[in-house]
């Protein structure tokens, strides 16, 4: 079990929030991911693994004239994933994953070009309309690697966000609730 996936848990747990994933490279490992930390059904309401471009169209709402001029691998596609998910499956917060992991290029992009997005009820730095948050990611290493660490950086991402929107008080109970000080 990731540490940071049982973190998320945890916070969105303590805020009451749920959470939604979209996912392309990863092809379900931040889903997985996520659903290996006991009590991820409290928070965790699904997944949406749209590996193929016209899925993102049609079950993520991601702008089909997007698509056609910039490919799959896009920052706005991930930001649109994010946002469709989050929509789709009725959750505070979406996540998701687009980019090439190898072994060829794709749509002009090199192997290890990678964009995570979050996307929120309110500001996580905002980036984007909604109150999220897209990284574009240079990766190194080969398809298992790549993968492995869009997980990681998704997860982060979202993982920051709610860090940095937690107040003193949820804070405070969250200790109370976990035998703390």
């Amino acid at each position: 079990m990731n540490d940071t996936a049982a973190e998320l848990v945890r916070l969105l747990t303590v805020r009451g929030e749920t959470l939604a994933v979209a996912e392309s490279l990863t092809g379900g490992l931040v889903a997985a991911e996520i659903t290996a930390v006991p009590g991820a059904s409290k928070v965790f309401r699904g997944s949406v693994t749209a590996y193929a471009t016209e899925l993102k169209r049609e079950l993520l709402g991601v702008d089909a004239t997007l698509l056609a001029q910039s490919g799959a691998v896009d920052p706005q596609v991930a930001a649109q994933m994010a946002a469709g998910v989050r929509k789709a499956l009725g959750a505070d917060w979406g996540l998701a994953t687009t980019g090439v992991a190898g072994p060829e290029p794709q749509d002009g992009k090199p192997v290890g070009t990678v964009f995570v997005a979050a996307e929120g009820p309110s500001g996580v730095d905002s980036g984007s309309a909604g109150g999220g948050k897209v990284e574009a990611l240079r990766l190194n290493g080969d398809r298992t690697e790549i993968r492995k660490e869009s997980v990681r950086s998704v997860l982060a991402l979202l993982l920051r966000g709610l860090g940095g929107e937690q107040t003193g008080n949820e804070r405070a109970q969250d200790t109370e609730q976990n035998g703390g000080f």
